[in-house]
């Protein structure tokens, strides 16, 4: 069992009300499972579309994942499907039904009785629980020659298309189920690097000289900001874990040693998870003064456990009184160099330390769009500073995208500032090479 089609079903993914997360998500997790994603389908809500999908996802994979139409609702059609194209009768789940009435009964709310379609499933489904909602998935098993594929052993995963209750459910019941059936020996080891201030061109040609593809199997995966470069595994015929885990661990090292303070993380850890750590190893205390990020990169960290005894402070000054008034940037700064420049960036973060008493502080002030810009300054134009004792830098980037993106970037520069200075690293914020 390697080859995996996910399936998202749903008219609000053919018309681009919403995006397909939920295949994004799922695409990486097979591949931290060593299996390959074959395709990814999306389909609306109608019938003979959906028979088709489903017909075509068998063919191509060994197993099958679909996310959605599983609700109360008339254009919730994938169970009905599903058992017509496995040529099966529908059953009722009694202790289905009876989740469903507890979670009304748990809101006070009267349940409409057509939530009770979700507790109906093709006949040899075998019941995958959802602990956070009403509509339960399942599992469909056939050998080959049984059902809509005919040429090798095919399962199924059918899981609701809210991606909280998906994610649950799939690592709750579908990733337990995925190793037990491919077995221990084959089970594959992985090695994830955070980085930020390179390209994935960049990064992708960094990691091709350090590594051949006969080494391991490298995957990248973008989410801005950030992006996690993958390395894959799998221990050989008759190879020990042990011996895997050295020969991966020698390969990580590489990376490491590559990369160097582009990589922020390990595993799965945020930028603000790593400024925590490095604020911590260094027992220092952070403020920040924010202009064009209004609060983002103070809501960001207080999304942290244990920041609390590290961010004293975080000021929001968005307008030139507000910058003068709170953190005693000059008239005469304003006046001479404008909102957006090096000069306030710097006034702010040394305001923002004096009157925080931290240790170090970090301040942004730009023009995040759409509008606002000008030739001198345009949209996407942030400055940035850092102020510490004997200690003061400032940077200028000029960054991309919409209103959203050019905040959460600047969110991203202007924590990597503060986790650079305080592990002793002497480049401050670099632009993205490449």
């Amino acid at each position: 069992m390697d080859r995996v089609v996910l399936l998202s079903t749903g008219d609000e993914l053919i018309c681009g009300a919403i995006a397909d997360t939920n295949a994004q998500w799922l695409a990486g997790r097979f591949f931290d499972l060593g299996l390959e994603v074959v395709t990814v389908l999306t389909v609306g809500d109608e019938p003979d579309r959906l028979r088709w999908a489903w017909k075509t996802a068998f063919e191509q994979g060994e197993l099958v994942l679909s996310t959605g139409g599983l609700g109360p609702t008339a254009d919730d059609l994938t169970t009905e499907i599903v058992a017509q194209v496995f040529g099966e009768g529908l059953r009722f789940d009694e202790p289905s039904a009876d989740h469903i009435r507890r979670l009304f009964g748990a809101m006070r709310r009267p349940m409409p009785e057509n939530n009770l379609k979700q507790a109906w499933f093709p006949e040899s489904a075998v019941v995958v629980e959802n602990p956070l909602g009403t509509a339960p998935g399942y599992r469909i098993s056939r050998r080959a020659g049984q059902g809509p594929a005919t040429g090798h052993e095919s399962h199924l995963f059918v899981l609701p298309g809210v991606p909280r209750e998906m994610k649950r459910m799939f690592l709750d019941t579908v990733e337990p189920w995925v190793r037990e059936q491919r077995g221990i020996a084959q089970t594959p080891i992985l090695r994830t690097f955070q980085t930020f201030g390179m390209s994935e061109s960049a990064l992708d040609e960094e990691i091709a000289a350090l590594i051949r593809p006969d080494e391991a199997r490298i995957g990248f995966r973008a989410s801005f900001p950030k992006i996690a470069v993958k390395l894959l595994i799998r221990p050989g015929s008759g190879e020990t874990t042990a011996a895997a885990e050295a020969r991966i661990d020698e390969l990580a090292e590489r990376v490491r040693q590559r990369l160097g303070a582009v990589i922020y993380g390990e595993g799965e850890m945020a930028m603000e998870e790593a400024v925590l750590h490095a604020l911590e190893a260094k027992t220092a205390t952070l403020a920040l003064a924010e202009s064009c990020t209004g609060g983002l990169i103070g809501h960001r960290l207080t999304e942290v456990p244990g920041i609390s005894a590290f961010l004293l402070a975080d000021y929001v000054v968005y307008s030139n009184d507000a910058k003068s008034d709170v953190l005693g940037v000059k008239a005469t700064t304003l006046a001479e160099h404008g909102a957006v420049s090096e000069q306030t960036a710097c006034e702010m973060a040394e305001g923002a330390r004096r009157r925080s008493g931290a240790s170090v502080a970090v301040a942004v002030t730009g023009i995040a769009g759409p509008g606002g810009g000008t030739r001198e300054k345009p949209v996407g134009t942030v400055c940035f500073a850092l102020s510490a004792e004997g200690f003061l830098v400032s940077r200028r980037h000029q960054l991309w995208g919409t209103r959203d993106w050019v905040k959460l970037l600047a969110s991203q520069f202007a924590l990597d500032m503060v986790r650079r200075w305080a592990l002793g690293l002497s480049e401050i914020a670099p632009g993205f090479r490449r």
